[in-house]
């Protein structure tokens, strides 16, 4: 599929050993929250819940904490109710950015997705100005390791999946949004174990980044996944292995 990033990998393998589990576990919970108020508490007859509630899980996410979010989301425990909304803009090199918002603060959360774009070579922009350069599409991803990948690519092509991908060590496999539950229970007993599965946006065709604005886009695209109201961000930036290695080793060098 073309509109495949890397860094969305990179960045899930961030995610993977990051020290802020906290976060993400208040990300998964305001997702799952927002599905409870937008289609009702039922996982059976809400499929965005049922997505939600899996990532959840895939995530080691404790059941009680799940719990917890459906019932904030019918209703109970109060809190001040959540806004979900795309901000879009434009990032290093001429790139598209999407920024999925959740927020109890419409104006904070708009503050602080516009000061990092400003401060990392990008600018917000207008809704509608880049949406249109992507396409919601389902992803599961699987553990590459020594698995025979032409063998798994049969088996996901059997079980309805429309494309594909390798990257970094992990295989992605790409669907339909509305066949994504349908296709890893496939997967699942065909054998295949099931790392993650999730909606996402993928980009139509990616850009090329040369160093320079490739290294300033991936610490744009960092600094909005870090921002406690984003919950995705999603960019239609291409960047080498040389450049997403050496991005990697400035962050490391960086935290010490």
């Amino acid at each position: 599929m073309s509109g495949h990033s890397k860094w969305s990998s990179i960045k899930h393998q961030k995610g993977a050993a990051d020290a802020k589990r906290g976060q993400l576990f208040t990300r998964l919970a305001r997702e799952i929250i927002v599905a409870v108020r937008a289609g009702g508490p039922s996982p059976e007859a809400n499929f965005r819940l049922r997505l939600a509630v899996q990532k959840a899980r895939d995530a080691n996410m404790p059941l009680d904490n799940i719990d917890r979010a459906i019932r904030k989301g019918s209703g109970e425990g109060g809190g001040a109710a959540l806004q979900e909304f795309i901000l879009e803009g434009y990032g290093p090199g001429g790139t598209a950015i999407l920024v999925q918002v959740m927020t109890d603060n419409r104006l904070r959360a708009l503050q602080e997705v516009r000061n990092a774009f400003t401060r990392h070579g990008g600018s917000l922009g207008e809704s509608g100005c880049v949406a249109w350069l992507f396409q919601s599409r389902g992803m599961i991803t699987v553990k590459g390791g020594d698995r025979d990948v032409e063998e798994l690519e049969l088996k996901a092509i059997d079980a309805g999946a429309e494309d594909v991908q390798q990257s970094n060590g992990d295989i992605e496999i790409y669907t339909k949004p509305e066949e994504t539950e349908a296709v890893r229970k496939a997967l699942e007993a065909a054998g295949v174990h099931v790392d993650s599965s999730e909606l996402s946006m993928v980009a139509k065709t990616l850009i090329k980044l040369e160093e320079k604005p490739g290294l300033q886009a991936l610490k744009l695209l960092d600094r909005l996944e870090e921002l406690d109201d984003v919950n995705g961000v999603y960019s239609n930036a291409d960047f080498s292995p040389e450049i997403l290695a050496k991005h990697e080793a400035e962050a490391q060098s960086a935290s010490r």
